[in-house]
C-alpha cells in the first residue's frame, strides 16, 4: 500500500511516500480503505521528534491519528460493522495516513459529511467532548472556549451551542466571523478579556474550556472563579498546578457516535480550513506546524 512515512525525526522534509506493509486488525479494530486522514498537533509533534522520549515511535512510521474510509476488514469481536461501511474514527498514535488504516474507536459517517469533514472529526470531536463533559451540564450556561477556531475548538463550539450553551469564542480578529457562524459570541484574544467579557456576559462566565494552551489559564480560572469550573486540552502541566481539569482525548466509539448523530441532525459539521493531497503532505505538515488553522487540515488519498 502506498503510505506516508518517515524514517528519521526532523522537519516535514523527512516525510517520504513509499510502498508499506498492509497493517490488518486485531480482536476488536476494523481495517478502512481510507479516503481521507487528518493532521493534528500530535502528528508533527511526534514526527519532530519533540515527543519521542514519550511515546517513541518504531521507525519508519506512518503519521496519522485520525482517518475517514469505507471497513475493508473487519477483526475478530467485532459487531454491527460490515465491510463497505463508511466510517470515522481514531486508531494508535500513528498509522492513519495511507492507503489503509486500522482503527480502534469509530463511527458511521454521516451522509451529509463529506470524506474531508469525516476525516476531520474523530479527533477533534472526541477531545472537545471529553473537555466539554469534564464541565458538567452546559444547558443554559455560559461557556468561553479560549482558541475556538482551531479543530478542537470549533468542535467544541458547536457541539456546546448543540447542548443548549451560550458560547464565547476567542480567536483572532480575521476569524470572528466564522466563529459568528459557528454559533459563537467572538472577542479577541489576549490582555482585557476580563473587561470584554464583563460586557459581553453581564452575568458571568460560568465554565471555560481550553483549547489552545496559549497561557490564559490563570485568568480563565479568575474569570470563572473556581478552577473546578475550568477544563484544558491542551496545557496540562499549567492545569495541573491550578487544579483544572485535564482532559486527554480515548478512542472513545460512544462519543464518535454521538457527533455522528449531531452530525446527522445538522448540529455539528467539521470544519476543514484546507486539504492537501497524499503527494503533499510536507506541505500540510508545514502548515499546521505554522498554527492557526481554521478548523482541520486534511490529506485526501
Amino acid at each position: 500500500m502506498r503510505a506516508a512515512r518517515f524514517h528519521e525525526y526532523g522537519g516535514a522534509e523527512k516525510l517520504v511516500i513509499e510502498q508499506a506493509r498492509a497493517p490488518r486488525p486485531g480482536p476488536g479494530e476494523i481495517r478502512v480503505r481510507v479516503a481521507a486522514a487528518s493532521v493534528n498537533p500530535i502528528d508533527w509533534k511526534l514526527r519532530a521528534g519533540a515527543l519521542h522520549r514519550l511515546i517513541p515511535l518504531e521507525l519508519p512510521a506512518i503519521p496519522g491519528r485520525d482517518a475517514a474510509g469505507t471497513v475493508d476488514e473487519v477483526g475478530d469481536g467485532v459487531r454491527g460493522t460490515s465491510i463497505g461501511d463508511r466510517v470515522f474514527g481514531l486508531g494508535g498514535v500513528s498509522g492513519a495516513t495511507a492507503e489503509l488504516a486500522v482503527l480502534s474507536a469509530w463511527a458511521q459517517a454521516p451522509d451529509a459529511w463529506s470524506d474531508e469533514q469525516a476525516a476531520g472529526a474523530g479527533l477533534a470531536s472526541v477531545t472537545a467532548m471529553r473537555g466539554l463533559n469534564a464541565l458538567g451540564p452546559l444547558a443554559g450556561r455560559t461557556l468561553l472556549v479560549e482558541g475556538a477556531a482551531g479543530g478542537v475548538g470549533s468542535a467544541a463550539v458547536e457541539i456546546a451551542v448543540a447542548g443548549g450553551a451560550t458560547v464565547i469564542g476567542t480567536a483572532r480578529e480575521g476569524n470572528h466571523e466564522f466563529l459568528t457562524s459557528l454559533g459563537a459570541v467572538p472577542t479577541p484574544y489576549g490582555p482585557g478579556l476580563r473587561q470584554r467579557l464583563s460586557a459581553l456576559a453581564p452575568h458571568g462566565v460560568d465554565l471555560a474550556l481550553d483549547t489552545a494552551a496559549s497561557g490564559s489559564l490563570d485568568d480563565l480560572v479568575a474569570i470563572t472563579g473556581d478552577p473546578s469550573r475550568v477544563a484544558t486540552v491542551a496545557d496540562h502541566a499549567a492545569g495541573q498546578r491550578l487544579g483544572t481539569h485535564v482532559v486527554n482525548a480515548e478512542n472513545d466509539s460512544t462519543l464518535l457516535s454521538t457527533a455522528a448523530e449531531l452530525g446527522r441532525q445538522g448540529r455539528y459539521t467539521p470544519r476543514v480550513d484546507q486539504s492537501y493531497p497524499l503527494r503533499r503532505i510536507a506541505d500540510a505538515h508545514a502548515h499546521a506546524e505554522r498554527g492557526r488553522p481554521r478548523g482541520k487540515i486534511v490529506i485526501c488519498l
